[in-house]
């Protein structure tokens, strides 16, 4: 099983950024790991809220494949503990199914997108950029590999 996290648009902030591959890093350790971005959509200033969702969602389906089970990064979605988030990829990997996490744009995603996700989750009731938020996700990520092999980086 693999796990991909999609986000759209580049990250701009290099301590962000460095901190990103540090962790991608840590968590290739424990399973095949893709962190992919979409490019920003050209001319994004001219497009209403729902053309923009529109074209971003359409870059995102393009690179999903009919067998990947989506979680999107939702305000709305099922929030965890560490432990039970663990628990919950635990579940998602026994399937053998590859797994994608996608992060939108500022506006969310398309109607498409929500039509595709087979589940949201939340990583909190708080907003944070979506820069942090892939730093986050990556983060829980890992946090919940070393959770599942009982070593000593999570402290409950």
């Amino acid at each position: 099983m693999k796990i991909t996290l999609l986000a759209v648009g580049k990250t701009s902030d290099a301590r962000l950024q460095s901190l990103i591959e540090e962790y991608t890093q840590r968590l290739r350790h424990y399973v095949p790991f893709e962190f992919i971005i979409i490019p920003d959509v050209k001319n994004a200033k001219s497009l209403s809220q729902e053309q923009l969702k529109t074209a971003e969602g359409n870059a995102i389906l393009s690179f999903l494949t009919p067998a990947t089970d989506v979680l999107l990064l939702d305000e709305h979605g099922r929030e965890f503990r560490s432990i039970e988030y663990a628990d919950y990829l635990q579940k998602k990997m026994a399937s053998g199914k590859d797994l994608t996490l996608i992060i939108g744009g500022a506006y969310g995603f398309s109607k498409e997108v929500y039509a595709r996700a087979n589940g949201k989750i939340s990583l909190s009731r708080m907003t944070f950029s979506h820069q942090m938020i892939r730093l986050m996700a990556i983060e829980q990520i890992y946090r919940a590999m070393t959770i599942l092999r009982n070593e000593p980086y999570h402290h409950e």
